[in-house]
This record gives structure tokens, sequence and C-alpha cells, in this order.
């Protein structure tokens, strides 16, 4: 049973039918899905939640499908780790990571939008599905076709780091190195789509692809016993997840799901491609496109699609947004890794980055609850890393030479 009552512009609010559309023919306003939520009241409870399989489909009446799942039914429902280590090391009280660095199949929270695109195409009767991706996309959509049987279409900047590469190419896609950055990528992939009827997920099903990531936030507030945390850092490409997840736990608040709301939400970004977090930070109402150069590929977005929703929602929510540099973004890495054991990849670095500098800066209370973001797998990066992590000890197969190293 559906409770999707259509498309409606997020500018102008004017209806649309559920078809593969994504832009306002009227103010050009981006699209998103409107649910029946007094009919989703009805039908959802905590009960229910917690009866399901734990997997992101158990929030199934808020995702925007018309039948049952097919894809990505295992992914979701990854660890709220409660990171002891790491809140010792920064001088806070309560500290969780929210880890979809372990999320199936591809190691990062894109799955999640995968598995409700390819199932939203297939309803639409799509037998190619198509991206644009800085790289964590390239991995899901590639993967999550070959599962599903369809034909996909991959498209990645060019200098892409190795391991994304291979791990899009095991699936046997059809990768499309372009040699620009993500946004010509993009504006490519857009011409594309325009011509050939396939199902671009983060295109003409993006409004559906979206709401993949409110699943993100409705396990945070799960994981906590039903409770929104106080602070939740964010990376930010596109800005798409801050907002949902924003968005989710606000349908958790209307649905009683949890009681009250008083989170706030940050950006995170890297110093080298920073348009949502210097517009927060200068009070613009505008989002000023910026050439990318950071070790962060995964949030190098320079003109960032949902930028000014995720600057409302820093602003809705009461919270900030902030940078780093590549150093710190490394540094940050390395003390993820060695407190609570997670390599992340280099938007973690961010994440992580950036809630040390908005505790330095007293903006975040080292007394309230906080939620790190860590979004990917660091085996996806190594390069960011490799060099500064030291090298393995070399000795001869023997106790003296092992003795001889202990001595020295």
């Amino acid at each position: 049973m559906s409770f999707v009552k259509g498309l409606k512009c997020r500018e102008c609010g004017r209806p649309y039918p559920k078809q593969p559309l994504y832009i306002c023919e009227f103010c050009f306003g981006p699209l998103e899905v409107d649910y029946d939520y007094d009919r989703i009241g009805r039908a959802l409870t905590r009960d229910e939640i917690l009866s399901r399989p734990k997997n992101m489909w158990r929030y199934r009446e808020l995702l925007p499908l018309d039948g049952r799942p097919t894809d990505g039914l295992n992914s979701g429902f990854t660890p709220l780790i409660r990171a002891s280590n790491l809140a010792k090391a920064l001088g806070v009280k309560e500290l969780y990571i929210k880890d979809d660095s372990v999320n199936h199949p591809t190691l990062s929270f894109k799955d999640r939008v995968v598995a409700v695109a390819l199932s939203k195409a297939k309803e639409f009767g799509f037998d190619t599905v198509a991206c644009a991706s800085t790289g964590n996309l390239a991995n899901s959509v590639s993967a999550q076709a070959a599962v599903a049987g369809l034909k996909s279409y991959v498209f990645i900047p060019a200098d892409l780091e190795t391991g994304k590469v291979v791990a899009s190419l095991i699936y046997k896609p059809t990768l499309v190195g372009v040699e620009g950055n993500y946004d010509q990528v993009n504006r490519l992939c857009s011409e594309i789509a325009a011509k050939y009827k396939w199902a671009f997920v983060n295109i003409n099903i993006r409004p559906y692809y979206a709401e993949g990531s409110k699943t993100y936030g409705y396990e945070i507030a799960e994981q906590l016993g039903w409770k929104a945390p106080g602070h939740i850092i964010v990376p930010c490409a596109g800005g798409s997840l801050i907002t949902k997840i924003w968005k989710g736990l606000k349908e958790f608040q209307r649905l009683g799901m949890i009681n009250e709301l008083k989170t706030r939400m940050y950006v995170a970004q890297a110093s080298g491609c920073n348009p949502i977090a210097a517009s927060v930070k200068e009070n613009m109402d505008i989002i000023r496109p910026v050439k990318p150069h950071t070790i962060a590929k995964s949030l190098a977005i320079g003109n960032p699609a949902d930028g000014v929703y995720a600057q409302a929602t820093v602003r809705e929510s009461g919270g900030w947004a902030e940078d780093v540099t590549d150093d710190e973004i490394v540094e940050a890495i390395k003390l993820l890794a060695s407190t609570e054991g997670i390599f992340t990849e280099t938007a973690g670095g961010v994440t992580l980055g950036v809630t040390k500098k908005l505790l330095a800066q007293g903006r975040i209370s080292r007394d309230e609850s906080i939620v790190i973001c860590i979004t990917g797998n660091g085996l996806k990066t190594q390069e960011a890393v490799y060099e500064r992590i030291g090298r393995p000890i070399k000795i001869k197969p023997n106790l003296s030479a092992f003795e001889e190293h202990i001595r020295k």
C-alpha cells in the first residue's frame, strides 16, 4: 500500500503526479515526495517498526514506493556506536558514531538511496539505471544494478581514487571517466538524461532517491531509545543528506515516534570545497559555487544542488557550519582509527575534524549528546593517508632478529 500522494515543488508547492520528474515546470524549483501523514500515523507505530527485520525498509511507509521494495533488502540499520574512547579524547560526555562505513553492500550511506532509486525505477518500468558520482554512488549503483539485473551507466570524474574505480568496475557497469570535476560530470549527465530514457538516480529519479537518506535519521532516533540527540554533524557534498536526516527527524516528531526535537544540525565540509559552509558563516542567502581542490573527493561538489536547503536546515535547527583543511582531515581519520577502531574515508575525516573545531569554538556543548556521521569506508580512499601512517617493521624470520628490534 502506497502512502505517497505525489510530488510537489519545494519552492512553490505545486503538485505533480508520481512520475520520473524532478524540476517544477513553473518556477524551476526541485520536486520532492508528498506523503499522506495522517494515514501513515494510523499504520505505523514503534511496535510495528520493532517487529520488522533490521534493515532500512522497516520504515517503508515513509519511503516512496507503491509496492514492496525489491532492492537493498539488507541495507541500513548500521551500528550507532557509543564512542567512549573518542569522547574522552575530545573531552565530551556523550558521543556516538553512526557508522555507515559498514553498510551493505558497498560500505557507504549511498546504499540507502540507491535501494530506493532502483526499487522505484523498476516500478516505472526502466531497464537501465545511471548516475553522476564522486565515487560512492558509482559503487552502489554498479553493485545493486548487477543484483537487480538492470543495465547501468556510471559517470565519474576521471581522476577519482583507484579504490572507488575498482569498486565500481568489478560489477561490470559501463563506467565513464569524464575529464572534469563532478559539476562538469553532472552537467553532462543532465544532457544525457534529457536524450536517453534511463533512470538517472540523482537526476530524473532524484525526488525518490533522496528519500532513502531519511532512514539514516530514523535509525539514529530509534537506536537512541526513540530520542533525538542534541547535535548531529553531517558531511555535505550536494547537501541532500543533512536535509533528509532533518526531514526524517521532523517526520518522527510529527508521528509521535519521538517526543521532542531539539537537535542542532551542522554542515561539515573540506576547506578546499566549502560552498555551503562559507554561505552559512558569511550569512549569505545564496550559495556561491567554488572550484573543488581537496583530498575529500566524495565531497568535492562545488555547486551543490541542495545547498540552499542544507543552509536552511542549519538555520532552522540552530546549528552551524565549518570546514577543515586536508591536513586536519587526515589527522581526524587517524584519531578515529586509533580511538574507536573505525577506518573512515576522507568524508568521515571531514566530519570528525569539523566536530573538533566546533567543540573548540564552544558551538557544541560538551555535556550534550553528539552524533558524528561516518558515511563511507576508508578502504576506498587509502591514498589520502598512505604517506602519513608509517611503514611496517621488517625483520629476519627468527627470534633473535625480533629481540634485536625490541632492544633497539
